[in-house]
């Protein structure tokens, strides 16, 4: 009896401990000419993890663009291949205020708020931010135009390695790149011509890295 006793009280705890453990982040590989970025998609904007996964399974970024690329801003993609600029469909904001727009932020591109008021985010297209490196009174000025209250190491980042503060709280962030950050500056470098579209087309792949 002690023994079968025993045992339930070993698989409540095995099973309370898995039920603890959080899902490892999935990780994409996002190849380009200019060399691969690594990035992991956060746990906690499922809606926009879960349609990226999709897409990339699909196919829907092969041999796609990054069609608008601003020098110390971002560098821009979504559109497949086809031409197609989306799937026809929006992805419900998915705001948290401990990811913000720092270099390598992963987020999605949408439509202004004169027609997009709940600032749905697009069904693919998503942007890389490069931004640049802001100084204290600069990052006050922004924070208090959009109500947001940056916590040290938000700061820290914003004032090293850069970003853009002002799109904070009106786009969704769903990843950061963890690996690659140069190869989002040699993009961002790149000529371009109206709409800010590369004069060479610099297209990727994207996958999921198992």
């Amino acid at each position: 009896m002690r023994s079968l006793l025993a045992f339930f009280l070993i698989a409540a705890t095995l099973s309370a401990f898995a039920q603890q453990k959080p899902k490892p982040e999935t990780l994409i590989l996002i190849k380009t000419p200019y060399g691969d970025i690594t990035a992991k998609l956060y746990n906690d904007t499922p809606k926009h993890r879960d349609n990226f996964i999709k897409l990339v399974r699909q196919g829907w970024y092969d041999d796609s663009p990054f069609h608008r690329v601003i020098n110390n801003f971002m560098i821009q993609g979504g559109g497949n291949k086809n031409g197609q600029t989306d799937p026809g469909y929006t992805i419900d904001a998915e705001f948290r205020p401990h990811y913000i727009h720092k270099k390598g932020a992963l987020a999605a591109a949408r439509m202004g708020d004169q027609v997009n008021p709940e600032k749905k985010s697009s069904g693919s297209q998503f942007y890389i931010v490069q931004g640049q490196r802001f100084d204290e009174a600069t990052l006050n000025a922004m924070a208090a135009r959009n109500g947001v209250q940056y916590t040290p190491e938000q700061r820290r980042q914003y004032t090293t390695i850069g970003g853009t503060p002002h799109l904070d709280g009106a786009y969704t962030v769903f990843g950061e790149v963890i690996d690659g950050m140069d190869v989002i500056d040699k993009i961002a470098a790149v000529k371009t011509g109206p709409g800010d579209r590369p004069l060479t087309d610099v297209k990727m792949k994207i996958v999921i890295l198992e």
